[in-house]
């Protein structure tokens, strides 16, 4: 059973228990977890970015990973919601499949513990790439010689199934991690590289308590062992014009998946690395602009009304947190 933890008020003591606001803002690291049974290899790597960008994996041929988690952009397609197969929608934003190795939970919701588990879902979800179950998939790979040679070469002979696939594509996955950002240039000694706009807003979210989730390296939580989630309700604080807006509401989350009352309209606490890119926002991507997030976190998460100078100068600081682009390959 996937493991998870409830974030409420309380988890306040958390922060106490684990130090500081400010000693919870890191830089990111070089490299993400690698798990032991899945050792990254160029080849693997190779093989897992033909497969993340091929069309073929999906049942009529016009989707891709990359269609709904753009690498070369933010990581996600800017949509409200990602277009599949036949035009149809989903009904969650994309999340950034950038620094997503740094998640110890996949999807919105938490229903996929690693990235391999992740990779699996959209091939035959009939919305996304609409295939007709996994087989389909390990048969549309092995009509490609190029693939069966790659495959033998990576994993050995007769080794082409859907656990493989899904190994190559999260290995390529874990490539996609974005670090050097200004907010990483300043936590590394450039007192320079953070306007003094910036510092304020890092000083900001500390204060109004913003850091009781958006924590560590990848600003999404404590670092946790693959497959244990941390999870916040949302909304937390009930605003009835900013439901009226935006229906945060009407998806229930994690209780979607688990029908367990208590995960009610509880949501994988999401990262702000690179969030200036990843418009629209939340998990419906109703909301367009990050200043217009920022307000609704603090009312509908803390119950903070703040000023316009506030989200602004909380606005500077999220954008320093955009880092390098991934180097791909052409």
């Amino acid at each position: 059973m996937q493991k998870h933890i409830y974030n409420t008020i309380t988890f306040l003591a958390l922060i106490i228990s684990l130090g500081s606001a400010e000693a919870q803002m890191e830089a990111l690291p070089d490299s993400p977890p690698i798990p032991k049974n899945n050792p990254q290899t160029e080849d693997k790597i190779e093989l897992g970015r033909q497969l993340y960008f091929d069309k073929r994996l999906s049942k009529d041929n016009t989707v891709s990973c990359n269609t709904c988690h753009n690498a070369s952009g933010s990581g996600t397609d800017n949509l409200p919601t990602s277009t599949g197969i036949k035009g149809q929608k989903g009904g969650r934003n994309s999340p950034t499949v950038l620094n997503s190795a740094f998640m110890s939970v996949q999807f919105w919701d938490g229903r996929a513990k690693s990235l391999e588990e992740q990779a699996k879902g959209p091939l035959t979800n009939p919305i996304e790439m609409g295939m007709e179950n996994h087989d389909e998939v390990v048969k549309r790979v092995k009509a490609d010689p190029k693939y069966i040679e790659q495959f033998t070469k990576v994993f050995g002979k007769n080794r082409v199934n859907i656990d493989n696939i899904a190994r190559a594509i999260a290995s390529f996955e874990r490539t996609l991690i974005t670090p050097n950002s200004p907010f990483d240039q300043f936590m590394k000694g450039n007192k320079n590289a953070l306007t003094a706009e910036a510092q304020r807003g890092m000083k900001k979210v500390q204060e109004v308590g913003c850091m009781a989730c958006h924590m560590g390296p990848n600003f999404a939580g404590p670092t946790l062992p693959e497959g244990t989630g941390f999870y916040q309700k949302f909304p937390m604080i009930a605003d009835a014009e900013i439901e009226k807006k935006y229906e945060f509401s009407k998806d229930q989350g994690r209780y979607e998946v688990t029908k367990n009352e208590n995960d009610r309209n509880l949501f994988r606490v999401q990262s702000w690395r690179n969030i200036a890119l990843t418009a629209p926002y939340f998990h419906n991507g109703k909301v367009k602009d990050l200043g217009e997030a920022v307000r609704v976190m603090a009312k509908t998460q803390l119950g903070r009304t703040l000023t316009k100078d506030e989200i602004s100068d909380i606005v500077a600081f999220l954008k320093s947190l955009t880092g390098d682009a991934p180097k791909l390959k052409k």
